[in-house]
């Protein structure tokens, strides 16, 4: 899957796992989450995934150039989920567009679990 941007001089396409990348590192970078998530397959519980690879822990959809994502999240313990959620789709939302040039559509947020910062 791809997005596409028409310009001038040409097309500008976008790759679905940069975009799962760059958001991802977006959201790893606010406060009170701790990590993107995956289902283990062997045991069926949700782990926390390495950040080399949160981009598994990010579903991306585009379509007519706007950009659906879905995170599955792992949040710290003590902290407002909604207040946590609110913040991650504000950030998302406004550096997405501003490096990709296209418009977010939609942003689902599903906390798979909560872990105990030191």
């Amino acid at each position: 899957m791809q997005g596409q941007i028409n310009t001038e001089l040409g097309s500008i396409t976008i790759d679905a796992d940069v975009i799962a990348a760059y958001a991802g590192s977006v959201a790893i970078g606010c406060s009170g989450i701790v990590g993107m998530a995956t289902l283990d397959m062997r045991d069926g519980l949700m782990k926390l995934l390495k950040k080399d690879s949160i981009k598994r822990g990010i579903e991306v959809a585009i379509e007519e150039n706007e950009i659906y994502l879905a995170f599955h999240m792992i949040v710290a313990y003590g902290v407002n989920i909604p207040v946590v959620s609110e913040n991650l789709m504000d950030s998302v939302k406004y550096q997405v567009e501003a490096f990709t040039g296209m418009k977010i559509g939609r942003i689902d947020i599903f906390v798979e679990g909560v872990r105990v910062i030191d």
